[in-house]
């Protein structure tokens, strides 16, 4: 297990991280809790694992060593909203309901998002992540075919920012077995 999986699985749940850090400062706030070492604790581990999911992503975008290829887009199909809802009520269920200032529910909390870790890591569903999504990237599944081999039509699942147009003449695309494949943005021409 690389700590790049690692990374990009924590990425997915940074706006969990976020909601229950600010549930928390709220309730702080409100006098509903105190300011006790367990809350501390939670803000800070919570914290550190939003710095550490926005480095695994950047890091899997910015420097991914997978070789850059032209692609023609035949078929689009967007299918972003198939899984970030599954997330989101992920996300309402802890942020709204777990009560971390306890330590039982926080256990829960930290075994609950270990186990989720292993089937996510294990099953490389790297292409479920909410926070891509935040970010302006969907999840597209396309046929394509490689300009630069020609094995004809291909299938392949794809993040890209913004939305495909099927009338661009080519894209430039990351293809990747591991983690996740993207389409670039802006590649300019060498």
């Amino acid at each position: 297990m690389s700590m790049k999986k690692i990374l990009l699985y924590l990425s997915a749940f940074v706006p969990l991280y976020f909601l229950v850090i600010i549930k928390v400062i709220i309730d702080i706030i409100n006098n509903n809790l105190t300011f006790n070492i367990l809350n501390t604790f939670t803000i800070i581990l919570l914290s550190t694992l939003i710095i550490l999911g926005i480095i695994g992503v950047i890091y899997s975008i910015k420097h991914n060593n997978t070789k850059i290829t032209k692609i023609k887009i035949i078929n689009k199909k967007s299918i972003t909203e198939q899984y970030f809802l599954g997330y989101f009520s992920l996300f309402v269920l802890f942020a709204l309901s777990f009560e971390l200032e306890r330590v039982s529910m926080f256990i829960v909390f930290v075994i609950v998002i270990f186990l989720i870790g292993i089937v996510y890591i294990k099953n490389d569903l790297f292409y479920i992540n909410p926070f891509l999504n935040i970010l302006g990237y969907n999840f597209y599944e396309i046929t394509f075919i490689n300009l630069e081999n020609n094995k004809g039509e291909q299938s392949a699942k794809f993040f890209y920012k913004g939305k495909l147009d099927l009338n661009k003449p080519f894209y430039y695309a990351k293809l990747s077995h591991q983690n996740f494949s993207m389409i670039e943005h802006n590649i300019k021409n060498n």
